[in-house]
């Protein structure tokens, strides 16, 4: 028979046990964070139609961008955690912005403006990779548009290009978490973009 002071010994102390239902309330916080997330690419590229064409290509593995922080010319840099909880549509360019540029800008405002009563969950960053600033004339086109600066490493190391290829030649999606989770070829084609984040919006209620 155990003695009383043995059996003390066994039982789990009160500060383990409020250790441990902490641990469980953390856990149980981020899945229901996640989850919303991981639902979204579940239904887009598991439980989908064979005959669907997916326009975006995911990327794998996801390049985490929580902890980046970008420079902002004139005005306080741009954490990536101060957009987190939208999808964010993001095209590397140099500030002069060309025609293939222009083109990309333009296609994310449109597709940011038929997501209708959803586009408040979409964010549009345009980052810069060299140290030309974009025009007064470009910020004016793109209103609410938001314009930082990158590196050069950061562009290599975060935003893949496949083979031969280059980071402008695409918009990259940023997920509600974070996440750098897909691509789209330029030159973008607006109307197949569309349908694409319209999946990811639907699929997702967490941004």
């Amino acid at each position: 028979m155990t003695s009383p002071p043995e059996a003390a010994a066994a039982a789990p102390r009160p500060d383990a046990r409020a250790r441990s239902r902490g641990r469980w309330k953390a856990a149980a916080i981020l899945a229901v964070c996640i989850a919303p997330v991981v639902a979204s690419y579940t239904a887009y590229y598991v439980i989908r139609p064979e005959t669907r064409t997916n326009y975006g290509e995911l990327i794998e593995p996801q390049r985490s961008l929580g902890d980046a922080v970008f420079e902002v010319p004139g005005a306080a840099p741009l954490p990536v955690s101060s957009l987190r909880g939208r999808w964010i549509l993001v095209s590397l360019d140099g500030g002069a912005c060309d025609k293939a540029c222009a083109d990309k800008l333009y296609a994310i405002r449109q597709v940011r403006l038929t997501t209708g009563k959803d586009r408040d969950r979409v964010e549009r960053l345009m980052l810069v990779t060299d140290d030309v600033d974009p025009s007064a004339a470009l910020r004016a086109e793109h209103e609410g548009m938001r314009v930082a600066r990158v590196a050069p490493q950061v562009v290599r190391e975060s935003f893949p290009a496949p083979a031969g290829g280059r980071a402008s030649d695409h918009v990259y999606v940023i997920d509600p978490l974070g996440n750098l989770m897909m691509r789209f070829p330029a030159p973008v084609d607006p109307s197949r973009m569309k349908k694409d984040v319209g999946r990811l919006l639907r699929a997702s209620r967490n941004g």
